[in-house]
């Protein structure tokens, strides 16, 4: 299109040529001198375009093209061939191995570009061949262009031949010596091949990969923290020499480096740094945190220790950072900024794990503000926010507005939100609550198409209600907006509303003795099996409250009337309150004013076999025992045990095998009046407090900032195949020595001090300080702090000397002038 639009462009210059008058035409043939130019660059152009089609040639004019002397053929040859690389199998453009590599000695970067890609992917099928490359590759790394230096050393570590394993660590020796930093950073890159390709070569390979984490280049020491972790993370005695550098390194580094430098930070710090904590006043703790990271007095050690070893309800363990680690997380600070997410959540997890909570909340602003991010960033980044939001829930209240609902959010953006939402909402003002309670009552109507949104609202509103921090009235609005859901027409919406609100009661009974009754009233309009099985259960657990104004019995006959209509879970739920209520009669009544126990035939008797053949079926002994007494019955019997025989009467020609199963354990367990306190034991037990954990409580466990986190148990019980947890705080008195961290190899000789900070301007004062050696006797002259010397020697007398006025400068440039005279008029 670039050509068509071009050549137009041009045809209106010759238009133009034409209509000029011809007093003009010395400027109409330069006109038309320059649209000839340019059309034969624009036809020149379109055939180029032409040949770099995407349609794929013979090999038989490839192999033409790549034996072209013409520089353009060869590049254009090699560019189909890498093309047919990537869209065609190995097996097709193998054959070209010889034309190709026979191109790697062109002078052209862009040629030495194209085969170097070709023989990384061809190098393993033709490795004979692809040795016969090796010797001009050699000669590549002593190219005066650092770029060719630098590419060559890439591609012999990336060629997979065993043979060369020596001669690549020769090269990654020579490397790590050049003088280019493009050039060491190739080879600090090339370690891990290398290390793949040969293990054996794992030595000498240290050996250059502690040189360049100390090298000076940020983009030198990133790549060599990225080859440390491939090579040899455990080996933490090669950072030691090398910690405070790469930390004063981290903000240059490019992203790559950074994230290889804080995960490699994250585990330094947890194996070197052992977790200190001091017990403070609550009432200062913002004084108190920073005297915590200060010395301690001399006539404070002894209080110290007695608040230590006697802690007080008003007061708070804070942690004390050691001057190593304070220096890591102050230079994690400018990198909150970066434009990459994977650098933002990386600092987070080094404040989340090695920091404090004041560090914590300093970089929860960043980390929200992933949130405007792409969908996909966004998604990863609120399962980032969940974690941390469990550990440090408050300063996450002033951005609730990112946490509502949009109208365009995916069903696993709104999951999440909803779960933040239900996460600061115990620690959001009375105004808030309501803002949230409104939120989530409108997504929980069954208006809306997504039944899961519906459904992850009302577990939401429970998860409010049910919080420890929640004050009552607050769970008592929670309540009344789920009991508005009973009469609602859809199903699934009742019987979710009803589970949650089933947990709520059981939190508080007694406080929810009229609200079971409310359920009750509206048991008939109830359709959806699972809301009715959860109404009869909740009737069954207070069938024991207030036994003359119980309503267990009267739901219990009504329900008996349509047993034969009802599911089967409803049908479970009415067997147990039958037999519920039939035990807080027998515990309730003496055992002579009971009905007769029902008869049981042991197996061992004859009339046994009589309840097994019934039109095919099975009958057991109990229903025969039962039959044989039915005349025996007194006349007037009490209704409940009249309602509890008829629900088991019931239950004996049901379809469930899980039903009839059932009934005749009851059957059996309240077969005589004295298993009564058995039964009450089995039926009657206390339930535990059911509590609704935060969907994202599983994965708890994993790091933040891992792809574990995001995938969840999915990935296995211990995360995702490579998955690493972050190690225990080493205990104090077993971390290593502080001293092996100072940088011995420092030109000034200066100990380091975190909380000294030198300005630029200082240290380009040093550095342009004049040198004042002395004469005396050749004595060399003594080494001052920025590496010259210092105008003294061994011996001498070190008094400040007067430094010079102008006058004296004048006063001596004279006197030298009257010395030169003097001379040239002795002649000398």
């Amino acid at each position: 299109m670039e050509s068509i639009s071009r050549i137009s462009s041009m045809l209106e210059t010759v238009v133009f040529t034409v209509e000029l008058p011809y007093a003009s035409f010395g400027l109409c043939s330069l006109v038309t001198s320059t649209a000839r130019d340019l059309t034969l660059e624009a036809a020149r152009d379109a055939s180029y375009a032409r040949k770099t089609s995407t349609r794929q040639l013979p090999q038989a004019q490839l192999k033409k093209l790549l034996d072209s002397r013409s520089e353009r053929d060869v590049q254009e040859g090699l560019r189909k061939v890498i093309m047919m690389t990537y869209r065609e199998p190995r097996s097709t453009t193998l054959p070209l191995f010889t034309h190709v590599i026979k191109n790697i000695a062109s002078p052209s970067l862009e040629i030495k570009k194209l085969v170097y890609i070709y023989l990384l992917h061809h190098a393993e099928a033709e490795p004979d061949t692809a040795l016969l490359s090796i010797n001009t590759i050699q000669k590549s790394l002593s190219d005066s262009n650092p770029q060719i230096r630098a590419l060559a050393l890439r591609v012999m570590s990336g060629i997979r031949v065993p043979v060369i394993s020596q001669i690549v660590s020769l090269g990654i020796k020579k490397g790590a010596g050049d003088m280019s930093p493009y050039v060491r950073r190739a080879a600090a890159l090339a370690i891990p091949k290398c290390y793949a390709l040969d293990p054996s070569t794992e030595p000498q390979l240290l050996e250059y990969l502690s040189a360049l984490l100390g090298d000076k280049q940020y983009f030198v020491a990133g790549a060599a923290v990225s080859a440390f972790l491939d090579v040899c993370p455990s080996r933490i005695d090669l950072i030691h020499p090398h910690y405070r550098s790469l930390v004063r390194k981290l903000v240059d580094m490019d992203e790559w480096g950074q994230l290889a430098t804080l995960r490699l930070m994250m585990v330094y710090a947890r194996k070197c740094f052992p977790r200190r904590t001091r017990r403070v006043k609550k009432s200062n703790t913002k004084a108190n945190s920073k005297a915590a990271t200060s010395t301690k007095g001399f006539y404070d050690s002894e209080s110290e220790e007695e608040s230590d070893t006697q802690p007080d309800h008003n007061t708070e363990e804070i942690p004390i950072l050691d001057p190593d680690l304070e220096l890591l997380l102050k230079s994690c600070a400018p990198l909150l900024q970066s434009r990459n997410s994977a650098v933002v959540i990386a600092v987070v997890r080094c404040y989340l794990y090695l920091g404090t909570l004041a560090h914590i909340d300093t970089a929860i602003g960043p980390l929200i503000s992933l949130l405007r991010s792409a969908a996909d960033i966004q998604h990863i980044a609120l399962y980032n926010i969940v974690q941390v939001c469990l550990t440090r829930p408050e300063p996450f209240v002033q951005y609730y507005t990112h946490f509502l609902v949009c109208s365009t959010d995916a069903p696993h953006v709104w999951c999440l939100k909803l779960e933040l939402l239900t996460l600061i909402f115990p620690y959001a003002p009375q105004r808030l609550q309501s803002l949230i309670l409104a939120e989530l009552s409108h997504f929980s109507h069954s208006g809306f198409q997504d039944p899961g949104l519906v459904r992850e609202a009302v577990r939401a509103i429970g998860r409010c209600a049910q919080s420890s921090v929640t004050s009552p009235q607050t769970s008592a609005r929670c309540l009344r907006l789920l009991l508005a859901h009973i009469g609602s027409a859809d199903s699934r919406l009742v019987a979710e509303s009803l589970e949650v609100i089933r947990h709520l009661i059981q939190r508080d009974p007694d406080a929810h003795r009229t609200t079971v009754v409310r359920l009750a009233k509206h048991l008939d309009a109830a359709t959806s099996p699972q809301a009715r099985a959860s109404i009869i259960w909740l009737v069954g657990e207070f069938a024991g409250v207030d036994p003359e104004n119980n309503i267990a019995a009267d739901v219990l006959r009504i329900l008996a009337k349509g047993f034969a209509d009802e599911a089967e879970a409803a049908k479970l739920q009415i067997m147990l309150l039958a037999a519920k209520v039939y035990v807080h009669w027998l515990n309730a009544n003496q055992p002579s004013e009971v009905a007769a126990p029902v008869v049981e035939l042991k197996p061992s008797s004859p009339k046994f076999l009589e309840g097994f053949e019934e039109e095919g079926g099975f009958r057991d002994s109990h229903t025969v025992g039962e039959e044989k007494q039915e005349s025996k019955e007194p006349e007037h019997q009490h209704p409940i045990p009249a309602l509890y025989s008829y629900i088991l009467l019931l239950t004996r020609y049901d379809t469930s095998y899980d039903l009839r199963d059932r009934a005749r354990l009851y059957r059996a367990l309240l077969a005589t009046p004295t298993s009564a306190q058995l039964a009450s034991l089995l039926l009657l037990a206390p339930k535990p407090v059911p509590h609704t954990p935060s969907p994202s409580e599983t994965r708890k466990g994993y790091l933040l900032g891992s792809a574990s986190l995001v995938v969840g148990d999915e990935g296995g019980v211990g995360g995702l195949k490579g998955y690493e947890a972050l190690p225990e705080w080493v205990k104090e008195g077993e971390e290593p020595d502080r001293r092996l961290r100072d940088e011995k190899s420092s030109e000034n000789g200066r100990e380091y001090d975190a909380g000294k900070v030198t300005t630029a301007g200082a240290m380009l004062d040093m550095a342009a300080a004049p040198s004042r050696g002395s004469s005396d006797f050749g004595t060399p002259p003594q080494r001052g702090l920025n590496g010259f010397g210092s105008g003294s020697r061994v011996g001498a007398n070190t008094a400040p000397k007067k430094e010079k006025t102008l006058d004296d400068w004048r006063a001596a440039r004279r006197k030298k002038q009257r010395l030169r005279m003097k001379g040239n008029e002795t002649g000398w």
